[in-house]
């Protein structure tokens, strides 16, 4: 049995631990309200991005792009594929991570010839652990995410798709839920299709493209895909911070069941501890008893 020192200090390093995971609740939370609000105002910004597209497209319906496939895509062409993974810099995030990186394994084990592009420390740890390809000079951090860096992430994947290095290229990341756990979301970034951007709306008025149409469309694009994969850096972020909260708040919960637990026993011990000495003690007192009768004399006896 556990002395009442040993379980004192046992007390005093969850409390302490308990501090630390209740301020990185506190953190997270704050994190993700950030996130959240980057998110809300980037959707504006998104959906007139795509409102362009469409009027792009169906102005020029007879013009094909390479950014567009009409039904389906030609498996024979699409052999160079590219993914780019969001991941975290750290754990502690319950399956966060786990989980994003479990769809970009089976989806890497459909397809041989894939690239890889990490978001995140966890992520890029986890491949060069299994020595698994990834794109060495393709370094970015989860932490923070700015429409800068986006752009940065979509400029490349838009170089090697011009220069039909990657003819596919999806995107595995996290979306944020209220009151859940995140789920695992895997989108096409390109090529695009077609019939989602002409088959909302038509455009009855029609227009004049300069200096192109294929000009104009590549700067649309440029900053469509940018848009598109800073939503997805936000979304992970701000998935990461719920999860993070809610691994938090559990080990939290652990924390006050097992300080419930300690006090129990740390009471336990302390009464054993009071009852021992208070039998010595008697023990003691009825053994002086005893003693000082056998030393009495005969004489004293009466």
């Amino acid at each position: 049995m556990s002395s009442t020192n040993e379980i004192k200090g046992r007390i005093e390093s969850v409390k302490n631990t308990k501090k630390i995971t209740n301020a990185m609740y506190l953190i997270s939370s704050t994190k993700m309200q950030k996130a959240k609000q980057d998110l809300d105002s980037n959707g504006p910004y998104f959906s007139m991005l795509r409102s362009e597209i469409r009027r792009i497209l169906v102005n020029a319906e007879s013009k094909d792009s390479r950014y567009f496939y009409s039904d389906k895509l030609d498996n024979k062409k699409k052999s160079k594929r590219a993914l780019l993974v969001i991941t975290a810099d750290k754990g502690l995030a319950g399956a966060y991570n786990h989980n994003v990186i479990k769809v970009a394994e089976e989806e890497m084990q459909k397809h041989a010839d894939v690239k890889l592009f990490i978001v995140g420390e966890y992520g890029r740890r986890h491949f060069m652990k299994k020595n698994i390809d990834i794109v060495d000079d393709f370094v970015y951090t989860a932490q923070n995410p700015s429409f800068h860096r986006a752009r940065e992430i979509s400029e490349e994947l838009l170089r090697l798709f011009n220069e039909e290095q990657v003819r596919d290229i999806k995107m595995i990341y996290s979306i944020h839920q209220n009151y859940g756990d995140a789920v695992v979301n895997k989108v096409r970034l390109l090529p695009l299709l077609k019939s989602d951007f002409t088959g909302k709306k038509a455009y009855t008025k029609k227009y004049e493209f300069y200096p192109s149409v294929d000009e104009v469309l590549n700067q649309i694009m440029q900053s469509y895909i940018s848009s598109y994969v800073f939503g997805g850096l936000v979304e992970s972020y701000a998935s990461e911070q719920n999860a993070r909260m809610n691994a938090m708040n559990s080990a939290n919960n652990n924390a006050d069941e097992l300080l419930g637990e300690l006090t129990v026993e740390y009471n336990r011990v302390r009464q054993a501890a009071i009852t021992q000495e208070i039998t010595e003690v008697a023990g003691g007192a009825r053994a002086q008893q005893k003693k000082k009768k056998k030393e009495e004399t005969p004489l004293d006896r009466r």
